[in-house]
């Protein structure tokens, strides 16, 4: 059984991994692609990335419920197999777009089809007991820390061949990826821990209701909220800002968020194996969220290209916070749930990634036209800064009023 599980997660961490490298390779052309189809400056392209980022999350919010009940329905393999086909066909709608219309009508089709992550999570947590799932949870980072080591470094370098050729390369290697899965991936949920399908509970604001249930899980979504809005400040708008403040290349783009992923790899690969047990999960939390708002301060406050990699330190460590949460969470469910709940919290990260991007690349515009009272392209970090200290304090409320 031991032997199986960890062939499992080891299944599940490359699929993971392949995911990742294909979404990370587009993220330092994506910039000049949209520049190109709008005829316009850093600043207006970063407003239509946030619109292209609503257009997906939207997407995800309304179908994030849907796929994860179905997982719990027929089992993990098949749903897991249609997102990643659906990631293929998006890329190539990005790779062969005309007109930025089409590029929404990739997002559009990634935002229903993309459940892996979410597909994943419920996987590892059928796989692995109780004690073992905040650590397995962390495998999920370090594929996706590994994904944005290699994805932007190939992703800078393809990029300056030409604007498209990273898409194919993404498209590729979804595909790829698809084809492991259909022939390697073996199901995770049993038979006899399958429920019914009811769609009471396959839309977004069934999958909230039905949190109530669990006091303990309800009362960590404002802290959620709050996470995932904060980070948005760093995801949204870290190209957009490193670009315009220090005049990067896509490659050096490239290179950064490659040490980006080596940072988290580091962290919720190896160093959470020994910080969380040492804190507990409740201290982790806390001391990860504070490290979060403390690396988004140094962000926006930093005058020189090579801070943004000093600081990128104390950020990641904040990535001990993540698979403390999720752990905590995925205790207080029972195995023929899971599904509904990764897919209620895709859905809830979703909302937030409605309101988050278009938010944080709104501030970046605001701060950095021409007309802009003041010139500080850094107001987005200080407003994720803000988010995730208020994320920590809701997350020590609920501890000290709840035992979880």
């Amino acid at each position: 059984m031991k032997n199986n599980t960890k062939a499992a997660l080891g299944f599940i961490f490359v699929t993971l991994l392949i995911d990742t490298i294909g979404f990370g390779i587009i993220m330092p052309v994506l910039p000049d692609l949209i520049k190109k189809m709008v005829n316009g400056s850093l600043s207006v392209a970063s407003e239509y990335n946030g619109a292209l980022t609503f257009a997906y999350a939207f997407m995800q919010f309304v179908f994030g419920p849907v796929i994860g009940n179905l997982s719990d329905r027929y089992g993990r393999r098949p749903v897991l197999l249609f997102s990643l086909f659906g990631f293929s066909i998006d890329y190539l709608f990005l790779a062969f777009a005309p007109t930025i219309g089409w590029l929404f009508v990739g997002r559009i089709i990634a935002g229903i089809t993309g459940a892996s992550f979410t597909t994943a999570s419920a996987y590892i947590a059928d796989v692995s007991p109780p004690e073992k799932r905040t650590q397995n949870f962390g495998m999920v980072g370090v594929a996706f820390g590994l994904g944005f080591i290699i994805g932007p470094l190939l992703g800078g370098v393809l990029g300056e061949i030409g604007t498209r050729v990273p898409f194919y390369a993404s498209a590729g290697l979804c595909m790829l990826n698809w084809l492991y899965g259909y022939f390697v991936l073996p199901e995770s949920l049993a038979k006899e821990n399958r429920r019914k399908f009811e769609w009471k509970r396959a839309n977004p604001f069934g999958a909230f209701k039905h949190f109530k249930k669990y006091p303990a899980i309800y009362g960590l979504l404002a802290s959620l909220i709050l996470l995932y809005l904060s980070a948005h400040a760093v995801q949204s708008t870290w190209t957009y800002f490193t670009m315009y403040k220090f005049k990067w290349s896509k490659a050096m783009v490239g290179f950064s968020l490659g040490f980006v992923g080596l940072m988290i790899a580091i962290v919720q690969g190896g160093l959470i194996r020994i910080i969380i047990p040492k804190l507990g999960q409740h201290k982790s939390v806390i001391t990860g969220l504070l490290m979060y708002s403390l690396g988004c301060i140094l962000f926006a406050l930093a005058t020189k290209g090579w801070m943004m990699f000093a600081f990128l330190v104390p950020y990641a460590l904040g990535g001990i916070a993540g698979p403390a949460i999720q752990g905590i969470i995925s205790t207080q469910v029972p195995p023929n749930e899971q599904g509904e709940l990764q897919g209620g919290l895709t859905s809830l990260m979703s909302l937030t990634t409605i309101v988050g991007p278009m938010f944080m690349t709104w501030l970046f515009a605001a701060f950095t036209k021409p007309s802009a009272p003041v010139i500080f392209p850094g107001a987005p970090f200080v407003a994720g800064a803000i988010l995730t200290l208020a994320s920590a304090f809701e997350a020590y409320r609920v501890f000290k009023k709840r035992k979880v």
